[in-house]
This record gives structure tokens, sequence and C-alpha cells, in this order.
């Protein structure tokens, strides 16, 4: 589990004290939850969120201890460093939409006819209760030739998870290289 602390103050003073003290911000809310103001270490949150093997993971802040995802972060634009991060509180029972990420497995047959496999989306915007939130949409790529393409529609979900994508959205891909 992810321990942080609780910021008691949010000015800028405050802030870069606990930027060079090695800390990352964060802020954790939800609907029908309280906004907490918060932060970590910058170094054990990015070790814990490179090894996790769910979207969901627990944190523990102040006494409060709270199932969460990671909405966004920002991070600096010369530098790439990260410097803030938002958490989403998972409220179970109530339903609402995430970005699942898409892995693919297998080889492409057009691999060896100059294909180029090709991404078109990486992530999928999904609405579900959070004890149905898949961690990832792992999709078989072995049978893609040149010009076929796996659909939103090809996709099988789970009970109570539905892609909020066209169906005739294309997701994965094989284009002829040029």
């Amino acid at each position: 589990m992810l321990e942080g602390i609780i910021r008691e103050s949010i000015d800028k003073q405050s802030i870069k004290s606990l930027r060079r003290d090695g800390y990352l911000l964060a802020n954790i809310y939800g609907k029908g939850v309280e906004n907490i103001h918060c932060a970590f270490k910058k170094n054990e949150f990015v070790k814990f969120v490179k090894n996790k093997s769910s979207l969901k993971f627990k944190v523990k802040v102040g006494q409060k201890e709270c199932e969460v995802i990671i909405q966004d972060y920002q991070k600096d634009p010369v530098t790439n460093d990260l410097l803030h991060v938002d958490l989403r509180e998972l409220v179970y029972g109530q339903a609402s939409q995430f970005l699942v990420p898409v892995k693919t497995t297998g080889t492409p047959v057009g691999l060896k006819n100059k294909g180029v496999l090709i991404y078109s989306k990486r992530r999928l915007k999904v609405k579900c209760k959070p004890e149905n939130l898949p961690d990832v949409f792992v999709l078989d790529v072995s049978a893609l030739d040149v010009g076929n393409v796996i659909l939103v529609r090809d996709i099988a979900t789970a009970e109570g998870v539905t892609i909020r994508h066209n169906a005739a959205d294309a997701v994965v891909g094989l284009i002829k290289a040029k």
C-alpha cells in the first residue's frame, strides 16, 4: 500500500517546499466524497505505479485508506518531470467512466508482407461499476494481415461493462509500409 501525507496548506510557498523535499503533489477526489490534498514521496510513487498489476490500487493518507485509480497527471514540459497527479477514489456500486489500456498478443501474419501494426486507440473509454472494471483489454493480432483491423465491436467485454466508443472505430490495424 502506498502511504502519503495530508497537505495542510495549498499556497505556493508550501508547494515549493514539498517539491524541494522530494514530494509529488496529489489530489484525491470522487463523487460524494471529500477532496483530499495530499503528497507522496515521488520515487516511491513512481516505483509503485510502474510495478502495479491493476488499474486500482490502495493508498493511505493520514488515517484514511481508500482505493483509487490515476485519473490524470501533469509533467513539466521542459524536464518531463512529474509535477502533480489526480487520483479518483472508487465508489463501489456507482457506475462511472474509466480509461482502460489496450495490449496486443501474438505476431501479425502481415508483418512478413511489409505491414506495420498501428494502434488507433491505446486506451478505451468504458462505463462500468468499479467492481467490474477490467485491468486491460488483450487483443490477439496474430491473424491480422495487411489491411485488416480490429474494431470496437470485435472486442468482448464482461457483463456490466460498456465501451463508450463508436462500434465502427478501429482499435488496432495493420497497414502497408510505405
